[in-house]
Parts: structure tokens; C-alpha cells; sequence
């Protein structure tokens, strides 16, 4: 009989809840816990602990206290009200209550806990400022409606920033504030308010939308993305959402897929890529901007120097501080042997960015090549483009050296000049036709300057140990092959 009821005994506390010892095990350690900073391991304590007894009220005040620490102020609510529930006399509950109450914007319940304590502690001085702060909240909210109202937004943000550090978890005056930032035109600081107060309510799809068209807006479009999935993550059928859902995703993947185009060098289908994006949103400027930002930087890796020059212009025009913009102008120019045009560019982006290693490097670059088309530029004496190839660099060789050779012409001054062409043209054809050379000319270095060559150096010498023009006769022919 004895063994019987042992077992009625474990199974009627198994099921009813913890034992009193167990019960005090869960909550010294949700103490320990809690003082140690390891709150989700003290608070599944505490809930083992209301679990065990659920009528008593400091276990509940204790919760609450952790669910604070953990900034979960909706969570210890409840536990709060539970706990003024099993003892209405219990005013630390009632105070902190209050306090919650206070910060979430919500004046008339707070005030109510705070009478109700200096009902029973006329004293309480915390209780006395409180009740002081929630009347001056009620008088700044209808100020800064006020405001709003009559459409003075400079002064409704001014007045809310003195509600929001009286009442920072409440989602309404955020929100106000963000959308007085929108009038304003400071879309950046709406959505820094914007962003917890999607978190302070429970089904803010509004502000998920508001936010996502925010993020839009400014080009954001991935930031953008992700709000919005948030609002149909809250309700899928959701009309709003899932028609800008549609509209980010389609424009978002078109950015991207040109990105990726780039990273391959695929830069024709970028273009057409970035020509999509604009044709998928016309009315928002910065996509535009950005689009053509892309296509003069194609344009330029493709070496087509012209269209480049035009595009990156027009861009230019739409964001003159673009230093991506003025980098690719300035490569463009340099395609085109306008060193100058390419020089003040590069200027003019380091201007916005001092720091810019590449933008540095780029204006010394632009320096040397401004400086060595005062001197030979290999390319004009043939007269061939920056991006020629090696057969197009040969051809010209050959058609020139043909024309320029020195037994074509009579009088002694002739020869002369001529002498000098022929060795400007097989210097222009030896640099452009060796790799190597041609990169250090194409960097605005001079392989043939002898300033350029390592321990100075003395004049030009000829490939195969000899120089064609020693001697007053001009014996040989040149044979076209």
C-alpha cells in the first residue's frame, strides 16, 4: 500500500509541477544566470520555474526582469500584469509596468500604475516623476501633431525627438517622424525610423512596404528586396506588397545579371543588360544614373573611345561628383590621345576623393602620357589607334616605310627629313610590335628614350647591330612582303 501511494505521489507531482526543492534549483540558477549576462539560459530557468508554480507572483516579477534585460519589453508585460494580478499591492510591479507603459507611448494606462503606487506610497518619488513625464508626453504628442497637421514639418521632428526620448518603443511617433522626414526630403533619416518600428508592432506590414519603397528609391534595391519580403513574409496576399515585390525582383535581377556580365567581360550583353534596366524603371533617376555609369565603363573596356566618350559624358552630366564616371571619361580620352581632357578628369575625381590610390595612379599615368605625346607618340607616326593590333600595326609599318624611304627622294634636305621619318616609323613599329615595350609606352614610359634606360644610356641602337643610314648612299630597297 505504501509503495502505491509513493507512485500516486510522483505521478500527481509530475504532472501538477516541480517540486519546492526543484522550483528553488530553477530559481537560483535563473540568478545566477542572469547576474553571469547569460540571459536565454537564465530564462528557460524562469520558465521551468512559472511552470513548477504558476501562483507565485515573484517568480512571474523575476521573468519579466529578464525578458527586460533581453530588451523583450513586450514579453515582460504580461508577466508584470500577472504578477499585480496574484498581488495588487506589489508596487515594484506596478512601477515598472508604469515605466513600460510609458515608453511604448501609451500615457493613460501608465498613468493609471502610477497612482495607483502613490496611492499607497504618497512619497514615491519615482512614481511622482513619472507621472510628470507622462503629462509632458500628452502635451509634446499634441504639439507634434499639431505641427504635422498644419504641415510645419521642421518643427513636428524637432517636437518628436523630445516624445521619442520620453517614449522610445512607441511605433506611432517613429512613424510620424519618418514620414515628416519624407516631406522634408531626407528619406535616409525616415528610414532610420522606420526600421525599429517595424519591430515595435506586430504586424507592421505598412511600414515593411514603406520602408522597402524607401530603400527603392535610393537604388537600394537590395535592402528593398528584403523589406518587402518581409511584408508578404506576414501576409503572401498581401496586394500591395507582392506588385512592388514583383517590380524590385524583376529590376533587382537585371542589375545583378549585368554585374555578373561584367565580372566576365562579357561587357556587349552588359550594355544591353543596363539598356533593360532603364527600360524597367524610366521614372527613378538614380537606376538611370547607375545604368549608364555601367555602359561607359563597358564601352571603354571595349575600347570604343568615341561612343564612350559621349555616354560617360551624359553621365557625367547626371552625377557630376560620380568619380567612377570621370575615371572611365579619363580612360576614354586616353583611347582617343586626348591626354589633357584625360588629365583634367582624373583632376577633378581626385577633387572628390584624395585618398583614391587608382584615381592617383591614373592622373600619373595621364601626366606621363600628356607628357610623351609632346614628345614621340608611336601611335600618331603610324597612324594607328591606341587598340590596334599587331597586323594592323605592321601594315601601316610597311605602307609608310615604303613612302618615307630615304632613296624616294633627290635633294640632300629631303633625304634628311626623311632619314628621320624612316627611323621614327621603325621605332614606332619596334615598340608597338614588342609586348613587353609596347605596355611600358601604353604607361607613358619612352622603352627607346634614353632617359628611360637603366644607368642613362647613349643614342638609338638598331636591331642587328647596324644603322641603315651611316654613310651618305642609301644602297638597299625596300621589298614589300
Amino acid at each position: 500500500i505504501r509503495c502505491h501511494v509513493q507512485v500516486t505521489c510522483l505521478f500527481i507531482s509530475g504532472v501538477l509541477g516541480a517540486t519546492p526543492v526543484e522550483i528553488e534549483h530553477h530559481l537560483e540558477m535563473g540568478r545566477k544566470l542572469l547576474a553571469a549576462g547569460q540571459l536565454a539560459e537564465a530564462l528557460s530557468h524562469y520558465h521551468s520555474a512559472v511552470e513548477g508554480d504558476s501562483k507565485n507572483y515573484l517568480t512571474y516579477y523575476k521573468r519579466a526582469a529578464v525578458f527586460l534585460a533581453m530588451g523583450k519589453s513586450k514579453s515582460a508585460l504580461p508577466d508584470l500584469s500577472q504578477a499585480i494580478q496574484l498581488k495588487p499591492d506589489f508596487l515594484a510591479a506596478r512601477l515598472q509596468r508604469g515605466n513600460i507603459l510609458l515608453k511604448q507611448g501609451n500615457t493613460e494606462e501608465a498613468r493609471e500604475d502610477f497612482l495607483a503606487v502613490l496611492n499607497r506610497s504618497p512619497d514615491h518619488e519615482e512614481a511622482h516623476d513619472q507621472l510628470h513625464k507622462a503629462d509632458d508626453l500628452d502635451l509634446l504628442q499634441e504639439e507634434a501633431h499639431e505641427a504635422h497637421h498644419r504641415g510645419d514639418y521642421f518643427t513636428a521632428v524637432q517636437v518628436l525627438e523630445k516624445v521619442i526620448e520620453l517614449s522610445p518603443w512607441d511605433p506611432e511617433s517613429r512613424e510620424l517622424r519618418a514620414e515628416c522626414y519624407i516631406r522634408l526630403g531626407d528619406p535616409r533619416k525616415a528610414i532610420m525610423d522606420l526600421t525599429p518600428a517595424t519591430r515595435l508592432r506586430a504586424d507592421n506590414r505598412a511600414a515593411f512596404l514603406k520602408l522597402s519603397q524607401l530603400h527603392y528609391s535610393l537604388g537600394n534595391h537590395h535592402d528593398s528586396l528584403s523589406q518587402v519580403r518581409e511584408c508578404l513574409k506576414l501576409d503572401q496576399d498581401d496586394k500591395e506588397c507582392f506588385v512592388h515585390y514583383k517590380q524590385v525582383k524583376k529590376l533587382s535581377k537585371q542589375l545583378d545579371s549585368a554585374e555578373e556580365l561584367i565580372l566576365e567581360q562579357r561587357y556587349q550583353e552588359a550594355i544591353e543588360k543596363c539598356e533593360s534596366v532603364m527600360r524597367t524603371e524610366p521614372n527613378v533617376a538614380c537606376y538611370t544614373n547607375k545604368a549608364k555609369e555601367r555602359i561607359c565603363f563597358c564601352l571603354v573596356k571595349m575600347k570604343s573611345a568615341e561612343e564612350a566618350v559621349d555616354i560617360c559624358s551624359e553621365a557625367h552630366q547626371r552625377e557630376p561628383q560620380n568619380i567612377h564616371i570621370l575615371r572611365d571619361r579619363a580612360e576614354a580620352y586616353i583611347l582617343q590621345q586626348e591626354y589633357e581632357k584625360a588629365v583634367e578628369d582624373y583632376q577633378e575625381a581626385r577633387e572628390f576623393d584624395q585618398e583614391n590610390q587608382e584615381l592617383r595612379e591614373g592622373l600619373e599615368r595621364a601626366q606621363k602620357l600628356l607628357k610623351q605625346s609632346r614628345k614621340r607618340d608611336y601611335y600618331k607616326i603610324l597612324g594607328v589607334s591606341r587598340s590596334a593590333n599587331k597586323q594592323e600595326i605592321i601594315k601601316a609599318y610597311r605602307k609608310l616605310a615604303q613612302q618615307w624611304h630615304p632613296d624616294n627622294f633627290q635633294s640632300e634636305a629631303d633625304k634628311k627629313e626623311a632619314e628621320k621619318k624612316f627611323i621614327d616609323i621603325a621605332s614606332a613599329k619596334e615598340v608597338l610590335t614588342n609586348p613587353e615595350m609596347r605596355q611600358k609606352f601604353d604607361s607613358g614610359d619612352d622603352p627607346l628614350d634614353p632617359e628611360n634606360q637603366q644607368g642613362g644610356g647613349g643614342g638609338r641602337e638598331w636591331p642587328f647591330g647596324f644603322n641603315p643610314f651611316e654613310g651618305g648612299n642609301f644602297h638597299f630597297k625596300f621589298h614589300q612582303h
